[in-house]
């Protein structure tokens, strides 16, 4: 079965979780969660899989083992397609929309070091920085794990120290829900994954690389 479209009642709820995580709560609306959230989610990711790759949902429930907040479920449905290694595309269906990105994110230094030498390098470094004023101008906020000064063995005046103070790297917005009605939702993700790919391609050339 294609894809339909993300039903109403998956952002309500997320709406109604956010306002009662209880496993009360989750029980009482499993049956709303398997048909709005899930299904629909697995349907999205299906007409996108040859085009991204294969993609893995997460599960709802919180690991809150060493957490303070005991609240027992996530208040999104969260899901990844990993491009290679640690780099890929992630989606996040909310209360208020979609939130979708993509990135690195380090596991080891080897990773980090590896970006950024790659930064540190004029023709790598320059399409770097191409691709992420691409996508800071089509309205994706750039994220990650940074330093608050510079990196050590870098100059304070490097003319990419912004993008070298980053540990991990990401691109990502959030769309609202009103412009994610029935099949909308698998356009945007689609659309903004490809804005995604340029930044994407250029992580696993030159920090997915072991």
């Amino acid at each position: 079965m294609g894809f339909e479209g993300i039903p109403s009642r998956a952002f309500a709820f997320y709406e109604g979780l956010s306002a009662d995580n209880s496993r009360d709560y989750w029980h009482e609306h499993k049956e709303v969660y398997d048909s709005s959230v899930r299904e629909p989610m697995l349907a999205l990711l299906g007409e996108l899989e040859d085009e991204f790759g294969e993609a893995k949902l997460f599960r709802p429930q919180r690991d809150t083992r060493f957490a303070k907040d005991k609240s027992p479920y996530k208040t999104y449905q969260g899901v990844t397609v990993g491009a290679g290694g640690t780099v890929g595309y992630y989606l996040q269906l909310e209360a208020g929309g979609l939130f979708l990105g993509a990135g690195f994110h380090a596991f080891d230094s080897a990773e980090t070091t590896r970006y950024r030498a790659a930064v540190d390098d004029g023709h790598a470094g320059g399409a770097l920085v191409k691709i992420t004023d691409r996508l800071v101008k089509d309205g994706f906020e750039l994220v990650g794990e940074r330093v608050k000064t510079r990196p050590r063995g870098y100059p304070a005046d490097h003319p990419r120290i912004e993008l070298l103070r980053h540990r991990s790297l990401g691109a990502e917005r959030r769309v609202p829900k009103s412009k994610v009605r029935g099949r909308k939702a698998l356009t945007v993700v689609r659309d903004d994954w490809r804005l995604l790919r340029p930044l994407v391609d250029w992580l696993l050339e030159h920090v997915a690389k072991g």
